[in-house]
């Protein structure tokens, strides 16, 4: 047991800092519950309500809800997000364990009748949806063959004050360690930590080879995870989270219905049969700040969830782009598709074909990608004004499309009717291999004068005798930030017929 900072990836202190940055806004009066969403709905700032409900909880919500703030949870900016990720992945953390009395997230513990979840400011997030829903929570779950940790992200819907429903019908490792213990007519032992620092939840929804899941918390921390163990069961939790609750999922199987529910995509999720969470403890910080995330509406690129999909999207991407082509530049999942759907790339082109190599590469990199957009370099994947120029610009439909179906998918996008298989299409935007340097694909800019000639006034004629040249060429031969005295001078060599271009539109000498 080693005592460890457990206060430097507190979430209240995120919160802090983002309201310092201007990031976050306070809601200082009191607000009942149902009104909530509304302040959150399309809110491009996270939001900490000082006085929720009747009895004045602390709430923060949104806080994942921009590339921003993820990428300041990671100490870097925007574009160095992906960057920062890959290089925080590739270094696991081992975590180190805490005694009960150092855990703050154990500084007040609630069991039995005392344990209500109905107590917690948890709110209706749509208005559609079967009851209020946890949506921040971190499910922490062990292999039972391995003893190893797996984290991830899901939602818990109140159906009384012990008991929920918990969404387990996408294939994952919570599912296939939950369907395992039903096989065998046992509980499964789980802990949901409420209250996280972003750097938590990136690394539970990113794919990793197996390995105990604390480490990668720890890696992207770029620090050991505290942990502590539960008090009702054998599930070892981050001892820094603001909340923790405590339980099991019985044995019984998918029974009891789930749902309906915004769902990340922007429509509802209906009603679905799944487990049911039974809860033995709840455990706290003293000043504990609870935690909501945003997730479908119009507004689905100002959401937590659409942010955290495309952290899952864009490093599932990228690990496939690494090993199919030979220079991907930078990949990125626009949030506004729920951060899946529409997934563009830029790269550096070596040989020819690797644009369709990239498609590819992203089409079998997780079910949910659908369309690819592959860009040169030059194009700035985050822009969509240079993303929209090239996709009209160098683009042929019936020659840069890559369409194929019978893909696994995610049934939720709800264009697929219910079908478990859909199609894929790439659109190849680069510029034709091998044209890049022609003059039809350069880009124009404005003029720049390079220096100037050997006395920094050369004539027109006695630059051209040394070879052709353009006219910004001519101007800066001869030392003129005016460029009109060089068309008097290329008047006279046509009037004496001295002068011709060639193909390239440079001035020769005849």
């Amino acid at each position: 047991m080693t005592a460890t900072d457990t206060e430097r990836f507190r979430l209240r202190r995120l919160v802090e800092r983002l309201v310092q940055l201007g990031e976050c806004e306070v809601h200082d009066k009191p607000i009942d519950l149902i009104d909530v969403a509304a302040v959150l709905e399309g809110n491009p700032r996270a939001t900490w309500f000082k006085a929720v409900g009747p009895e004045k909880a602390e709430l923060v919500g949104n806080v994942m809800g921009s590339r921003k703030r993820l990428a300041l949870a990671l100490d870097t900016d925007e574009p160095g997000l992906m960057p920062e990720l890959a290089k925080r992945l590739a270094r696991p953390v081992k975590p180190v364990k805490v005694e009960a009395r150092d855990a703050p997230v154990q500084q007040v513990v609630l069991k039995g009748e005392d344990a209500d979840m109905c107590a917690l400011p948890v709110h209706l997030q749509h208005g559609e949806d079967g009851a209020p829903y946890i949506s921040a929570g971190l499910d922490v779950m062990k292999f039972r063959d391995t003893g190893h940790t797996n984290i991830g992200c899901r939602r818990i819907m109140l159906r009384g004050p012990r008991t929920a429903g918990i969404d387990m019908i996408a294939p994952s490792d919570a599912r296939a360690i939950y369907l395992e213990g039903v096989a065998k007519g046992e509980k499964t032992p789980v802990a949901y930590a409420v209250g996280s620092h972003p750097c938590d939840f990136m690394a539970a929804v990113c794919m990793n080879p197996p390995m105990d899941e604390l480490e990668v918390l720890g890696a992207l921390r770029g620090a050991p995870v505290p942990i502590v163990k539960c008090v009702t069961n054998d599930i070892w939790v981050p001892a820094d989270a603001e909340y923790v609750l405590e339980g099991y999922l019985d044995s019984k199987g998918h029974v009891e219905p789930e749902g309906p529910f915004g769902e990340y995509v922007g429509y509802y999720g209906v009603v679905k049969r799944n487990p049911v969470f039974h809860l033995t403890a709840i455990t706290h910080r003293k000043d504990a700040l609870f935690q909501t995330v945003t997730i479908g509406g119009k507004s689905l690129a100002r959401t937590d969830t659409a942010q955290l999909t495309t952290v899952k999207t864009e490093s599932a991407a990228w690990a496939g782009l690494v090993t199919a082509v030979r220079e991907p530049v930078a990949v990125f999942a626009t949030p506004s598709s729920g951060g899946m759907y529409n997934v563009r790339v830029s790269l550096r082109q070596r040989v020819p074909g690797e644009a369709r190599n990239a498609i590819a590469a992203v089409f079998g990199s997780m079910a949910e990608a659908k369309q690819v957009f592959v860009f040169d370099d030059d194009i700035d994947v985050f822009s969509d004004e240079q993303c929209d120029w090239a996709l009209g610009t160098r683009y042929q439909g019936d020659r840069d499309t890559i369409q194929a179906s019978g893909f696994r998918v995610v049934p939720l996008d709800p264009s697929l009717s219910g079908q478990r298989v859909g199609a894929k299409i790439g659109f190849d935007c680069t510029i034709p291999f091998g044209k890049r340097q022609s003059l039809e694909w350069g880009v124009p800019m404005p003029p720049v004068m390079n220096g100037k000639g050997a006395n920094g006034a050369m004539s027109v004629a006695q630059t051209l005798a040394a070879g052709p040249a353009s006219f910004l060429e001519l101007m800066t031969a001869a030392g003129t930030r005016d460029g009109r005295e060089i068309v008097r001078e290329l008047d006279k060599l046509y009037a004496a017929e001295k002068l011709t271009r060639n193909e390239t539109g440079r001035y020769v000498l005849k």
